[in-house]
């Protein structure tokens, strides 16, 4: 049933079929608010290598405001995967069904804020960076750090280097040709096409999600930010009205 189906993708019982396609939506989702994101507050918003990367050049060279620039994203970013540990944590540890719905509401929510609100935000100054730029480090480091519990680390969203990087060593690993296959020769070099998979989809979804998010703000503006929205509120309610309705029979 499609509802069973929507509930397993954030409920705490996991499949690895289910990690897999939360991990495609949650590629697009990214995608869109980093490519589309882009055009709003004319920073990548994901890109915490490159932000570091700015930060020490901007250093070398004293030019110190970008430098604060970029640590206000950094903490952003860092700041939204901490508040999933601990909401993924509490979760957990209280046996809730929605340890890994609750921060995809929190991002949906904020996402309706970005999109209600964005332009006002704009003109708001957060840590040495707009509020808006801010928020979307926030929401960046939220979702990377959900998809990556999820998954034990295995599955990324939110950038990109180590998913083609991956590609790459699969694509290698393929291309291998086992010529001698003495035992003395060791294993054979296969690769893992199950994987490589995997990976070709997210960086597909990922650049649908960009292609999407670009042409949403580039006609709608901050509003292209509310479907985003409600995708992840359809993604993470089940889990979440489990729990109130667990909360509701304790307390008849």
């Amino acid at each position: 049933m499609l509802v069973d189906y929507v509930r397993s993708l954030t409920g705490k019982d996991r499949s690895d079929e289910s990690n897999r396609h939360l991990g495609f939506t949650l590629a697009f989702v990214a995608g869109a608010i980093n490519a589309g994101g882009f055009l709003a507050v004319n920073q990548y918003t994901s890109h915490m290598t490159g932000i570091v990367s700015s930060m020490a050049d901007n250093l070398a060279l004293r030019l110190y405001v970008p430098v604060l620039t970029g640590m206000g994203g950094l903490l952003s970013f860092l700041i939204g995967a901490i508040c999933t540990a601990l909401m993924v944590n509490y979760a957990r540890r209280h046996k809730m069904h929605s340890e890994y719905a609750l921060p995809l509401l929190l991002e949906a929510g904020l996402l309706l804020c970005f999109g209600i609100v964005g332009a006002r935000l704009a003109q708001i100054s957060g840590l040495f960076v707009p509020a808006t730029v801010m928020l979307l480090c926030f929401i960046m480091g939220l979702q990377n750090a959900v998809i990556t519990k999820v998954s034990n680390s295995v599955i990324r969203t939110t950038h990109i280097t180590g998913i083609v990087t991956d590609i790459g060593i699969e694509l290698g690993k393929l291309m291998y040709w086992n010529v001698n296959d003495s035992p003395e020769m060791g294993k054979k070099v296969l690769a893992n096409r199950v994987r490589l998979r995997i990976l070709t989809f997210l960086l597909m979804f990922f650049f649908v999600g960009g292609v999407a998010g670009a042409l949403g703000f580039k006609r709608f503006g901050y509003i292209a930010t509310i479907p985003l929205a409600l995708i992840l509120i359809v993604l993470s309610s089940l889990p979440a009205f489990d729990d109130f309705t667990d909360l509701i029979r304790r307390f008849k």
